[in-house]
Parts: C-alpha cells; structure tokens; sequence
C-alpha cells in the first residue's frame, strides 16, 4: 500500500518503528501519549500507516484521513473441536433406557400373542371349520418373529384371526409408527445439530458459562476496551444507585435493585485477568491452537484474527464482530505534510514530497478503492493458503464414522446366516443319517384292458399303496370309441415316458419287464 502511495504521490519513503510502546496509550497522570501516537505528537513521523483505530482521545492529538480498510472489531477465536468418532454414534440417539424399553415391549408382545393364538378359541388353531385353508400357527418362535419384522418396512406378514390378537397387533404396530418416526426424527436432528454446533456462539454466552476460559493481548486496544465498559458499567450503576436513594417524589419507581442494565463486563475481565493476559497475539492464537478440547478462547482484533484463521486450518471465529472501529491512516494534527527533509516516523519517513494538502492524500486513499486494490491485497494475502484446508464435515457431508455401525450389524447379520446355514446343513445330515433305511416292492405290472400301454401298479411307500391308473390311447382319448376319419392319419403309437412319484421311490427300481421295450407311465 505504501509503495503504491509512493508511485501516485511521488514520494520516498522509510519505515520504522515507534520509539516507545505500541500503537499509543496516554498517561493518566502526566497526559503524555507513547507509541505512534505519541511519535505523531511529538512531531517525530509526519504519518502513520498501520491497524491503529479511529478512537476519539485519539483524534484529540492526532488527525486521521478517509478509512482505508473495511470495517473491523473485536472477535473471538476458538479453535475447532475435535469431535470423537464412534461407529455407533447412531446408538446415542435414544439413551440406554428407552433401547431397554423397546427390546422389553417387543418380547412382551411376542410372548402376548403366542399366548392368545394359543388359548384364544376364535384363533385358526383352535377353530378349523372357520378357517379350513393353511393359516399362520404363531407358535413362541413365530411370535418373535412377528413382532421383529413388524419394524422393518416389509411388516410382520399374516396377523393373527382371533379379535383379541388382532387388536394387541393393532396397539403393537401403532407402538412401532410413533418409535421408528421418532428415531428417525431424532437421527436426523442429531446428525444436524452436530455438524452445526459449535461451544459458543457469541459474548454473551462466553460470558455466561465457566468451562471454556479467555484472554487478550495486555495493554492492547482489545484489552482497553474491556476496561472501558466495566468502567462504564461501574459508572452508570453509581449514578442508578444516586437516583434510587435521592428519589424523594417517585420513590416507590426505583429501586436498588432493580437495575436495567445487564452487567457482564465486570465478570468478563475478572476472568480475563484470572487467565492471565498474554503478551503477544502469537502466544494467544498458540494457546488456542494447543487446546484440541476447544475450552479456550482468544479475543482480538477481528481483522488478525481473519488472516490467522487463513493460515491456520483448525481455528474458527465464533461470533459476530463486535466494537467495530475502522481503520485509518493518521498524521500529525494540523500538518499539510510540507516537508522537504528527511525525518524517521513510525511507520514512513517522507522527504522531496511534491503534494502540499493532506486532502491530496485523502484523494490517493480514495482512487485505490475505486480501483479495488484492497481487495486485490486480501485476496492475494489472505486467501492463497485457505484452499490448502481439508474439507470440514459440513462441505463433505455425514461421514462413515458415523454411520459405520450400520454397515457392521448387517454383516454381522449377514455373518450369522451363514454360519446357521452350516448348522442346519450338518444338522440334517446327521438326522437322515439316523434314520433307517426304507424298502421298496417291486409290484407285478399288468397290461390295462382296452388299452395299448403297459402300466405300473406303484411301489409300496412308506405313505401306503397307491392305484396307478394309465393313460389312455390316443384314438380312445380323442374320439372315444368312434370311427377315426380318412383324413387323419395317428402315425406311430403313443409310447408315454417314465417318471418318478416321489423323490424318495425311483421308478426303475419298481419295474417288471413285459417283454416289451416300452417305457411305463406313472400317474
């Protein structure tokens, strides 16, 4: 800025430090000002260009030209919290008791139904003649089932006949609608909430709370302002207590007590001063940076802390701006900036300068802003580094820590089917292998009258003895005995195949030879 200020004004330039202090704190008792603005008082600089504040003691002794810089204040520095992943964090939607309850109901109404098919006389086991079709038995095992998958959107299947089952299913599914929203409601919330919260949202809420402490710069402008308002505060409630205690009319309006204004600046620097200042804005940020826990805050001027936070990708500003002050470049009370020798100020040493008004300096201030250049340094100084941040969960959506119990209960579910599935498989086999081994008979095939296929008479099973019936010929089962006609011609005989009546009687083990290579047919 100062070197574009030198090409426009055509001037040279140096830049220096104050002699004593920072930006500038008077004396109370000699009334003398140190840093810049004292360098400026005492005509050591001709101007300044740094982040000193327009404040009205200020331009008692100095002069400020037009801003040169956005508007900036007083924020709050936190650093983000690290939050703890947990693959169940779905889980802490519903506390501990209310899982116990709903695992509780859900037996309960399992062990509810398996007791009213039971002994309900209106149920389909106990009453065949209403319901001679195939109905659902709900035994204890089914009833569990029931009441499982009546949570899940496929429902629990057939319900139960009786009135009385029906209406317990009925204040069951009403149960699960009002949870499964519920949860849902919650779930949805909760990921929300979590995303968006942050330990403290303003002053206010720093103020009120204890766990998280805060601090400033010592001596700085922030720190100065805090001693200001409790000042202030003091002082207003001093002059409430006069008007309470000297009110001899409306005595009965005011009381003590009952002070309108909220004190808070009083506690705040009683807690900044239990923290102890630090001495430079580096050791804050620091601080804040070494609490991965987020419970501790630095308060400082809102423009660095903005640029720290460019730099830094773990620190967040928390709150709005607040005391907002612009900043402006100042000069020597008075000065036309008319000076053709070389002298060191604060910030620039001026000589062969060419511009007799400070107004012209003022008008230099003001073409940089039309032009933009401001914004052109912010951008090019303040958000190279930004982009290098990873994205935050709010820009990169839920991620699977969060959700990563639900993948895990399905394989694990997909796990224990498997493994049922090999129990079941060696548990037959052990059961077929126990079992003794059935007989066949072999039964004599006769030739059925009026008919031109063998047949077989069936094997004897284990479910009894079965009359087979064959299949008529074709001439028979089409024209039933009447004179087939010229045109149409049978071709070869109807030879029907084999096959089998069960999966257990293999029918070429029951076949008797006729002497005739055509094959049976079993009905």
């Amino acid at each position: 800025m100062i070197e574009m200020l030198s090409q426009k004004m055509n001037f040279e330039y140096e830049l220096v430090s104050p002699r004593s202090g920072k930006f500038g704190e008077r004396n109370l008792e000699t009334g003398e000002w140190d840093g810049i603005v004292g360098d400026l008082v005492s005509g050591e600089t001709d101007f300044a260009v740094t982040a000193l504040k327009m404040y009205s003691e200020r331009e008692e002794v100095i002069d400020f030209v037009a801003p040169y810089f956005e508007q900036t204040g007083i924020s709050i520095v936190m650093r983000k919290p690290v939050r703890e992943t947990s693959l169940f964090k779905f889980m802490t939607v519903l506390r501990l008791e209310v899982w116990i309850s709903i695992i509780a109901a859900l037996i309960v109404t399992a062990v509810m139904i398996w007791l009213m098919d039971k002994y309900s006389p209106y149920s389909s086991r106990n009453n065949r003649q209403a319901y001679p079709y195939p109905c659902r038995e709900f035994t204890l095992r089914e009833s569990f089932w029931f009441a499982l998958t009546s949570f899940t959107p496929q429902g629990g299947g057939e319900a139960p006949k009786a009135i009385s089952g029906r209406i317990l299913v009925a204040a069951y599914w009403l149960f699960v609608v009002l949870m499964l929203a519920t949860f849902t409601a919650n779930l949805a919330a909760f990921l929300t909430v979590e995303r968006m919260q942050t330990p403290v949202q303003s002053l206010d809420q720093l103020a009120r709370q204890s766990r998280i402490n805060y601090t400033v710069v010592e001596g700085s402008d922030t720190h100065q302002y805090f001693i200001n308002m409790k000042f202030a505060e003091d002082t207003l409630y001093r002059m409430w207590k006069e008007l309470a205690l000297n009110a001899s009319r409306n005595f009965h309006k005011f009381r003590v007590w009952d002070y309108p204004i909220k004190e808070q600046y009083g506690h705040i620097l009683l807690s900044i001063n239990s923290s102890m200042p630090v001495k430079n804005a580096e050791h804050g940020f620091r601080k804040v940076n070494e609490r991965e826990s987020a419970d501790f805050a630095f308060i400082h001027d809102s423009a660095e802390i903005k640029y720290e936070i460019t730099r830094n990708c773990n620190l967040t500003e928390v709150g709005e701006v607040f005391a907002e002050q612009p900043y402006a470049v100042a000069i020597q009370q008075g000065s036309h900036l008319a000076v053709y020798t070389k002298k060191k100020i604060s910030k620039i040493c001026v000589s062969t300068i060419t511009f007799s008004r400070q107004d012209e300096l003022s008008y230099a201030l003001l073409e940089l802003q039309k032009d933009r250049y401001f914004e052109e340094l912010k951008a090019k100084y303040w958000n190279r580094s930004r982009a290098n941040c990873p994205l935050s969960e709010e820009q990169e959506g839920i991620t699977l820590e969060s959700l990563g119990g639900v993948f895990i209960a399905t394989t694990f579910g997909l796990g224990l089917a498997m493994i049922t599935l090999i129990v079941e498989v060696f548990y037959y086999k052990n059961k077929e292998a126990k079992l003794p081994e059935s007989t066949t008979q072999v039964i004599e095939v006769k030739a059925a009258e009026n008919s031109i296929d063998p047949t077989v008479k069936a094997c004897n099973t284990d479910m009894g003895e079965k009359k087979i019936t064959p299949p008529p010929s074709f001439a028979s089962a089409a024209f039933r005995g009447r004179k087939i006609p010229s045109g149409i011609t049978l071709g070869h005989e109807f030879k029907p195949r084999k096959r089998l009546l069960d999966s257990t009687d293999r029918l070429t083990d029951g076949l008797v030879n006729t002497g005739d290579n055509v094959s049976a047919y079993v009905e």
